[in-house]
């Protein structure tokens, strides 16, 4: 057995013709694929959380330095999945270009990557939607809303929302992708009613001293909030399912890359405008930013886009994490029944 032996692009590009997967996916649908997975915490948490311990009002250089580093990073994905556009992402790159054995161990380094982070991300939306009902009066049970390590018995929220949205990704990529349309419209909205909210109050007093913590300081805060870019590589997962994977797929990865980039800026900007970026380190920077400018229903409706944001990012792991497993699948990595069409 040679476990370094590689499959040609011309076996790969076969497989994916023959798979079976309907080609319902166009270039907006996955731009709006990468915007769902990688707008969520990262614009409501972690910009105010880089801003005050990192980075100062220049956040907006660590977002733009970040974003850099993942166009970089983007081009390649783009560039791989022109040449093979199959399901599989990496594993199917490093399968066409390492071999066999490295494949298997990127296969499943993937497949913990969407695991590890949905668990957390549907976590995240049960902390939400119970922070929701608690401030409606609702009487939430603590046992049914925590796992063990955090005093409770199981996080039923967190299990509800990743059935149904299972369920969808079940019915068919073309109603999730619908589904992920809304979400992400609900999202952007959001966002675009804090910058309306919050932009007259900016006070440019705020952006003094513009790099509290010096060039270091946007460093580390680039390296803070590269994760909130984490998950463009998922659009790389739906080439067998795109239209034209070869002129979609790379629009999908860097189109999303830069709508991402000048909302994070602009966030940024205006949220280290409206608050001294020495009280931006809370777990709702953008919802504590409206009622810090007295917009308590303002940030009610950023708190219901937050919702919408995370759901979005859940949906879209859940979806790549199919794909790898259905790519391994047909290469005998696992049980070719668990991904039948």
């Amino acid at each position: 057995m040679d476990l370094f032996r590689t499959k040609s692009i011309a076996q790969m590009r076969e497989a994916a013709a023959n798979s079976g997967m309907a080609k319902t996916l166009g270039a907006l649908d996955l731009v709006l694929l990468g915007i769902g997975c990688v707008i969520g915490t990262g614009i409501f948490v972690l910009t105010g959380v880089a801003a005050a311990k990192y980075a100062g009002p220049a956040v907006t250089f660590s977002f733009i330095l970040s974003g850099l580093a993942c166009a970089l990073a983007g081009l390649a994905y783009a560039e791989f999945a022109s040449i093979v556009p199959a399901s599989g992402s990496a594993y199917t790159y490093t399968y066409a270009s390492l071999g066999e054995f490295i494949a298997f161990i990127v296969g499943w380094n993937l497949i913990l990557e969407y695991t590890v982070t949905a668990s957390a991300v549907a976590s995240g939306w049960s902390g939400y939607v119970t922070g929701l009902l608690l401030s409606a009066g609702l009487d939430v049970s603590h046992a049914l809303t925590h796992v063990p390590a955090d005093g409770g018995i199981i996080n039923l929220p967190a299990i509800f929302i990743t059935l149904l949205l299972t369920f969808f990704l079940i019915r068919g990529t073309q109603e999730s992708s619908k589904l992920n349309r809304i979400l992400v419209l609900i999202k952007l909205a959001a966002v675009f009613i804090f910058l309306l909210l919050a932009g007259p109050h900016v006070d440019t007093a705020n952006w003094s001293p513009y790099m509290p913590f010096g060039a270091q300081g946007i460093a580390a805060g680039a390296a803070i909030v590269f994760f909130a870019y984490i998950g463009f590589d998922a659009v790389a997962t739906s080439a067998e399912e795109c239209k034209r994977p070869s002129r979609d797929v790379p629009i999908g990865i860097i189109g999303s890359l830069l709508v991402c980039t000048a909302l994070y800026v602009v966030v940024a900007a205006v949220l280290t405008g409206v608050v001294p970026y020495t009280d931006l380190n809370n777990p709702e920077p953008v919802a504590f930013a409206l009622r810090y400018i007295g917009y308590n229903l303002g940030s009610a409706l950023v708190g219901v886009g937050a919702i919408a944001g995370i759901t979005t990012v859940l949906l879209v792991l859940l979806y790549a994490q199919a794909r790898i497993f259905f790519a391994m699948s047909r290469d005998g990595m696992v049980p070719a029944n668990v991904c039948k069409i």
